[in-house]
């Protein structure tokens, strides 16, 4: 009796432990998947803001059609990089539209009708705002994928994540050489 007894003690502790760990295994890939979505929200909004951001420039910047030309196929390879849900593909994706959008803004500098124009202003702003809001949503689901992929390479929980499927994640990297950010201060006091 005694030996059943502790026999269905520690089944049923094993049975605990791996529902506990399996479901700490999908909590930490959900918030995988949350943070993402939130990187996802914020590059559909700069999306939609590019086509307005250059054609105001376009305005202005009649011999610039290169640059604005190598926004808009930036713009589109993270359309596609964001759909193949491929952090590699849209880290370099983004890297490179971060490259142009500093270009662009730099070359900007040059046009002071296009700097004065209120249209360019909020759309500078706004461009701004959504770097800052995808640089920092891309922080929190990095920290994500780190637990996450901790979580599945710890043991025991690697054993329940086997036996589960779980996948570690990648991270979603940037090249740190490209930036769009821009001084937006300095911009509206000339």
């Amino acid at each position: 009796m005694f030996l059943g007894v502790t026999v269905f003690v520690a089944i049923m502790f094993a049975f605990l432990w791996y529902v506990t760990t399996y479901n700490r295994l999908v909590a930490t890939r959900e918030r995988v998947g949350q943070a993402w979505s939130n990187i996802d929200v914020l590059l559909r909004q700069r999306h939609d803001e590019l086509p307005k951001l250059v054609e105001t420039c376009t305005q202005y910047m009649k011999y610039e059609q290169e640059t604005l030309d190598q926004v808009l196929e930036a713009r589109s390879s993270i359309f596609g990089a964001r759909h193949s849900f491929d952090p590699a593909a849209l880290g370099k994706a983004e890297s490179e539209l971060r490259g142009q959008l500093g270009k662009l803004f730099a070359l900007a500098e040059n046009y002071p009708e296009l700097k004065a124009n209120q249209t360019f202003m909020v759309l500078q702003q706004r461009m701004s705002g959504l770097e800052t809001g995808i640089s920092d949503r891309r922080e929190l689901y990095n920290s994500a994928v780190n637990e996450n992929n901790v979580a599945i390479d710890q043991f025991p929980g690697n054993v329940v994540a086997g036996m589960g499927g779980f996948r570690p994640a990648k991270l979603l990297e940037f090249d740190a050489g490209a930036t769009a950010d821009v001084d937006v201060k300095a911009l509206i006091k000339t």
